[in-house]
């Protein structure tokens, strides 16, 4: 099969933002009926800058016309260390394949483009969280369980941090 994989601009926000509440809804098992403007809202918001100033890239995948998958990674910088000089990270999100197109290796396409952009910007601390679902897929890719990273439970703003994504 011969999928168009596109790298996403400002006018793609739309169906960027929209694969965005998919994966949520999944990744959190949300009703169809559960308010998620706000968090529209913000990720509309989130793509628009964040494509122009180069601190994330996303991937759309197409057969034909039609949308059939997704991946986004974004870019940061934290303090140096001994193991990332540069403290330059990535985290790669927004992961989305149809069900209908599953295993058939546009996950893992996605993937390589995205840890392609990565390394062309001097990136090599890339991160992730994995449903279980897509485990085996980033895995397989060589991405292992961190056994040192932490969290704090409940973010400021009250909202409990297992929530995935």
């Amino acid at each position: 099969m011969n999928f168009i994989y596109r790298k996403a601009a400002p006018e793609d926000i739309a169906i960027l933002t929209e694969t965005r509440i998919q994966v949520l809804r999944a990744a959190n098992g949300l009703h169809e009926d559960t308010d998620m403007s706000e968090v529209e809202k913000e990720s509309a918001d989130y793509y628009l800058k964040a494509l122009q100033d180069g601190s994330h890239t996303a991937y759309l995948v197409f057969d034909g016309k039609n949308f059939i998958g997704a991946g986004g990674i974004s870019y940061y910088r934290v303090m140096p260390t001994f193991h990332n000089v540069t403290g330059k990270k990535a985290y790669i999100m927004n992961m989305y394949t149809h069900p209908e197109y599953r295993r058939k290796g546009i996950a893992y396409h996605v993937l390589q483009l995205l840890t392609e952009d990565a390394k062309e910007r001097g990136v090599g601390h890339i991160t992730l969280e994995a449903t279980k679902a897509g485990r085996y897929l980033y895995e397989k890719f060589g991405f292992v369980r961190m056994e040192d990273e932490m969290i704090l439970p409940e973010s400021l703003s009250g909202r409990s941090a297992h929530l995935l994504y």
